[in-house]
């Protein structure tokens, strides 16, 4: 039996959305929750922009978005696409010919609102652009930006303008059989996001991308993100998601991964389940989790790691970790391997032998898998 057959309580039934591609990314259908970032450097710093996008690729990033305002920033795409390890989506803005250079450019999907791109003929063009490039689209409704005509008629933004006017650009892009396409109803209020996307869930089988727009600083967007994001995932609401933080694009891959990774939805790196401390720790809790969450960050592979400060909870989290350590007395403490207990450690030596369990133990995850690989390669 499966975990989830066993904890049913624990399991997350998926909204059933058609799948599209992000240059060789899927997203929705059964694909994995894509994360994504965007650049915040001048599109044509190529050097800079390129350089950022790796740092998210390395943490994680399964697409990029970089913005487009502006010819010069068109023909840099080119080159960041080029050199990109991930597929770029080009963030257009009422500009349609960006639209059409960003997609000659070799950008994976368009980011646009068919509405304010301007006359039919216009958006035929980027349409057209498209489709002869392979180019996916995201219509990105906002609700500081909706129409004004929506504005009117409801009076303020609200789920039904936001979701009315995402039907509105759906229309739009299937009137010129264009079916490559996934929608955002971001707002920066939790509540009003979270409607608008259970409203555009319950109105199209499209892929949705998920994010709390202008969230704040790393810390107050991080909790505002993980209420907005973690709520409609746990619904089943979600295709792709990215974390909208006033931070370093790496900040907003991490964030990512780890409401993902509290839902069960996505397993990247180690998983470090560790108590706030008291006057109970047996040593420095706080500092060790702080500089093993640094020493382990070139992890990937799916793993736990619990520490915990001494022996109330320690064994019984331990039991249910790949790799464990439970403060104890006399300066050393227990650890824990697969859940059994081990051998015991002194607290000075305590850190640079996690790391070398941790490292041991993805080492054989990965053998492991690579010999499943190859044993079933091998039988096709």
């Amino acid at each position: 039996m499966t975990p989830d057959q066993v904890r049913p309580w624990r399991s997350i039934e998926r909204r059933k959305s058609r799948q599209i591609s992000v240059g060789n990314v899927k997203v929705g259908g059964d694909a994995p929750i894509s994360v994504q970032t965007m650049t915040n450097t001048l599109t044509t710093d190529v050097a800079g922009t390129v350089a950022q996008i790796q740092a998210a690729a390395e943490a994680g990033a399964d697409i990029v978005r970089v913005s487009v305002p502006d010819e010069a920033s068109s023909k840099a795409l080119k080159e960041i696409v080029a050199e990109s390890p991930v597929p770029i989506v080009a963030d257009i803005h009422f500009h349609y010919r960006r639209g059409i250079e960003a997609a000659e450019a070799g950008a994976a999907c368009l980011r646009i609102n068919p509405g304010n791109i301007g006359a039919p003929e216009r958006v035929r063009e980027v349409v057209n652009a498209a489709k002869d490039h392979g180019c996916s689209i995201r219509i990105g409704v906002n609700a500081g930006s909706l129409e004004r005509h929506l504005l009117e008629k409801y009076g303020e933004p609200c789920p039904e303008a936001m979701v009315e006017s995402a039907l509105d650009h759906i229309r739009i892009l299937e009137d010129h059989d264009f079916h490559e396409y996934k929608i955002s109803v971001k707002a920066s209020d939790v509540f009003l996001a979270a409607a608008a996307y259970q409203g555009i869930a319950e109105a199209t089988d499209a892929p949705i991308h998920l994010g709390i727009t202008e969230a704040g600083g790393l810390v107050s967007g991080t909790i505002k993100s993980a209420i907005g994001l973690g709520n409609l995932l746990w619904m089943g609401i979600g295709d792709t998601i990215r974390v909208s933080l006033s931070a370093d694009p790496v900040e907003e891959i991490k964030v990512g991964f780890e409401i993902l990774k509290s839902l069960g939805l996505r397993h990247r790196g180690v998983n470090i389940i560790s108590c706030p401390s008291c006057a109970r720790q047996g040593f420095d809790v706080i500092k060790t989790v702080s500089e093993l969450e640094h020493r382990l960050e070139h992890i990937k592979t799916p793993m736990s790691l619990s520490i915990i400060g001494c022996v109330v909870n320690g064994p019984g989290e331990a039991l249910l970790t790949d790799v464990g350590f439970t403060g104890g007395g006399a300066g050393n403490g227990m650890v824990y391997l697969a859940g059994k207990q081990s051998h015991r450690m002194s607290n000075d030596q305590m850190i640079d032998h996690i790391v070398e369990q941790v490292e041991a133990k993805a080492a054989e995850i990965d053998a492991r898998e690579a010999e499943e690989i190859a044993s079933a390669t091998a039988a096709e």
